[in-house]
């Protein structure tokens, strides 16, 4: 008889808890760009128009804050500069390695056209941030959904699942920093009716993509439904997770639609913010984190610890800091330069149902 013994390596995993950040960060950001490319199109002190500051707000903090977990990423950030050295168009990653930067430097052109009070000029740029949109969406997801070894990331519902919960927890991010705003630039309560009515709509579209994705992958026995029902009968750990996510998607949709009548409290309207973003951020970790513990041969599941360092907790602190830097940062810039008059909402005094809207 002869015993073979067979030891498993210890090895880093391929995402970080950065990307969990970063496409958190970036999906806010495309959800910013598009309801601000919607709203600067709104008519002078329309509900459409009033969310504008907010829009680019959120925008801007995200978008500048999204690029800095990216590159922490990369496990030796430095390297970012083989992109341009070596270019691969036939690679995701080498292709985001120009849509990103381009992103970025039309979505603070689009803030600084506002900002500057050129509203033409922030108009010229709306259809060129949404192309711009599109491609970082594109890029995104595609670079996940390539990985043939992972049956979860292989499918088309995981960028069509990223984008939507990206734009759904932009909603929740801009309830979040309107209050940061200075007062003649917040929204007002009616305006947020219109915001929480597009989180309605999002939400939507999620139970309809997850419904499709458990009706065709059930009918077709898609490889990326036949894993997920094989962890959820054979994981307790998964099952907790599926069975989560399933009663967290019923409380989202639950509390949008609370938001009929609770809107002017300023308590609700962070928890919903909150809640929105918290969502969505725990999608991305079960997707990066979780479906890495998931063997691609061989049986159980691999345990993963997260780290206290920079590649672990400190890391993801680190970014939740740079994030409030950013957004203390822009604020005081808000107040000690007003955008010029007539870019907040057509008009420079404070936006009607402001004065009703209470945040107490």
């Amino acid at each position: 008889m002869h015993i073979t013994e067979l030891l498993t390596p210890a090895y880093e995993v391929a995402w970080l808890p950065w990307a969990v950040q970063y496409f958190f960060l970036v999906g806010v950001a495309t959800g910013a760009a598009l309801l601000a490319a919607w709203c600067v199109w709104g008519a002078d002190g329309s509900r459409r128009r009033r969310l504008l500051p907010a829009a680019l707000f959120t925008l801007a903090v995200t978008a500048l804050a999204a690029p800095f977990s990216l590159l922490a990423d990369l496990h030796q950030p430095a390297r970012f500069w083989h992109f341009y050295a070596h270019f691969t168009p036939w690679s995701w990653m080498s292709l985001g390695s120009l849509l990103m930067p381009a992103f970025v430097g039309i979505s603070l052109a689009m803030c600084a056209s506002w900002w500057s009070g050129k509203l033409a000029w922030a108009r010229a740029l709306a259809p060129v941030l949404v192309l711009s949109v599109i491609g970082i969406v594109a890029y995104s997801g595609g670079e996940m959904m390539v990985v043939r070894a992972r049956p979860l990331w292989n499918t088309i519902w995981v960028p069509v699942n990223l984008t939507l919960t990206g734009w759904l927890a932009a909603v929740g991010v801009i309830l979040i920093l309107e209050r940061f705003l200075p007062a003649a630039l917040r929204p007002g309560t009616d305006a947020l009716q219109t915001l929480r009515q597009t989180g309605l709509v999002l939400a939507a579209g999620l139970v309809v993509a997850a419904l499709s994705w458990a009706l065709i992958g059930r009918s077709t026995g898609s490889a990326s439904f036949t894993q997920a029902l094989h962890l959820f009968n054979s994981f307790p750990v998964w099952r907790t997770t599926m069975i989560g996510s399933a009663v967290g998607g019923l409380l989202v949709v639950a509390a949008l639609l609370a938001g009929r009548q609770l809107m002017h409290r300023g308590a609700y309207t962070f928890a919903l913010g909150f809640l929105l973003a918290a969502a969505a951020w725990v999608f991305r970790w079960a997707l990066f984190m979780g479906v890495q513990g998931v063997p691609k041969y061989g049986a159980g599941l691999y345990l993963y610890s997260m780290p206290l360092g920079g590649d672990g907790l400190m890391g993801m602190l680190g970014i939740a800091g740079l994030f409030i830097a950013l957004v203390a940062i822009l604020g005081w810039a808000l107040e000690a330069f007003p955008p010029r008059a007539g870019t907040a909402h057509g008009r420079t005094t404070p936006p009607h149902g402001f004065q009703e809207h209470s945040h107490g």
